[in-house]
């Protein structure tokens, strides 16, 4: 400090150790100095000085760095409903494979939760069923073969008549004895192949492919062996045969369950009283309990139209994509419907509300650096924000962050 600035007194003679009263003024004056070299030095913080009046408090600028205010908008806040469920497969992408014929186990092909494309071979069975349609198809084969020869004979003979007749050499009543067997001929065939077709197509219903039908119609060898394929894509899903069992045709269990686990069914089971707000097209949100973080997102699709007696609950139905096969069937699942019965209102985000008992308060900001405390009326919660019913409106910059900080200096 520049010592010319506060010039000393020195102490009346005959008066040792006594200051006067310039001396004073000197101490005064020397501890003023020090205090705002400290207050002003690099590094201190100023203290807050709030300027408090009724539900009002004023900060100063380095303060105001400190909190964060935001704009009220509008926001559409539905009625939510919660309900439990769980997963399992999509009906609509699932079939059931029978065999369409008696007989016995003679291989398994396909394995418990192996992925099929459609065709692909699933069982294969020892059937005399199966014997029946080959030899109608060779039977019908042969009789083609013999229907072609004859046209091959009649039309033959109706050449030689025609020639015959117009070189004067014929009567023409053996002309036209061999047109009539030409047209018998040429229908025999086309009933031939009517036959041969008709065959073909039993034989294809039992599963035999057209190259295993064009191998019988070359080889006229029958076999009692038969394959069950599977008739779309998917996973099995269950499999309810063993080598060597019987199966009884039509009136047999399904071998196979086959499904396309690309989607799955989340049945949700909500409570009769909720039922009313619940639409068809309705927002779901489902929580996985073993799929913890992760958040599945799907529409209503089908409104049970029966109560279970004794829960007194409806199966609500949503379609829930999954395509890296995570959801499994049976998984629980926690479920939140978003109704549409919503309103439009005033949003603060939870952090802003400050609770104290049976009030909610919000510090509003009315002008710069002026903050109001106001008692609010909560609504529904949801995604982190709070519905106010009463005590903002849309437009009001609310304190966001520094809610707190606000209230504390308030208080003092």
């Amino acid at each position: 400090m520049d010592q010319t600035s506060f010039p000393l007194v020195p102490a009346k003679a005959g008066i040792p150790g006594r200051a006067t009263g310039g001396s004073r003024i000197v101490s005064c004056l020397l501890a003023a100095a020090v205090a705002s070299a400290l207050v002003l030095a690099p590094g201190v913080a100023p203290a807050f000085v709030p300027s408090k009046e009724g539900n009002r408090v004023r900060v100063t600028p380095d303060q105001e760095h400190q909190i964060v205010v935001e704009r009220i908008e509008p926001r559409d806040f539905r009625v939510r409903k919660l309900a439990i469920g769980q997963v399992s497969y999509d009906e609509d992408a699932t079939t059931v494979v029978s065999s369409p014929f008696s007989g016995r186990v003679a291989r398994l092909i396909a394995k418990l939760g192996e992925r099929v494309e459609p065709g692909a071979p699933l069982v294969e069975l020892d059937s005399v069923d199966v014997l029946p349609p080959q030899n109608d198809h060779v039977a019908a084969v042969g009789a083609l073969t013999k229907a072609k020869a004859q046209l091959d004979l009649a039309r033959t003979a109706e050449t030689r008549a025609r020639a015959l007749y117009e070189q004067k050499a014929g009567a023409l009543k053996d002309w036209q004895q061999a047109q009539a067997l030409l047209v018998a001929a040429e229908s025999d065939l086309r009933a031939a192949e009517t036959a041969v077709e008709a065959s073909r197509q039993r034989l294809r219903i039992i599963g035999r492919s057209d190259e295993e039908i064009a191998d019988l119609a070359a080889r006229r060898v029958t076999s009692r062996s038969v394959i069950i394929k599977a008739p779309i894509a998917g996973t099995v899903t269950a499999r309810k045969v063993a080598v060597g069992q019987h199966v009884r045709g039509e009136l047999s269990e399904p071998l196979y369950a086959i499904s396309d686990l690309s989607t799955m069914w989340l049945k949700a089971q909500v409570p009769e009283a909720d039922l009313a707000a619940v639409r068809v097209g309705d927002r779901v949100d489902v929580k996985i309990s073993a799929l913890p973080g992760r958040l599945f997102k799907a529409r209503v699709a089908v409104i049970g139209a029966v109560s279970d007696a004794v829960t007194h609950r409806v199966v609500v139905r949503a379609v829930l994509p999954n395509p890296d096969g995570a959801l499994k069937a049976e998984m629980f699942a926690a479920v939140t419907i978003e109704t549409g019965a919503g309103r439009m209102a005033p949003s603060v985000p939870v952090r802003s509300v400050i609770r104290e008992g049976s009030r909610d308060v919000v510090w509003i900001e009315t002008e710069p650096m002026i903050f109001e405390r106001r008692t609010v009326t909560l609504g529904m919660e949801q995604d982190g924000r709070f519905e106010i019913k009463d005590g903002v409106a849309i437009g009001d910059r609310v304190v966001t962050v520094g809610a707190i900080f606000v209230e504390n200096e308030w208080q003092q």
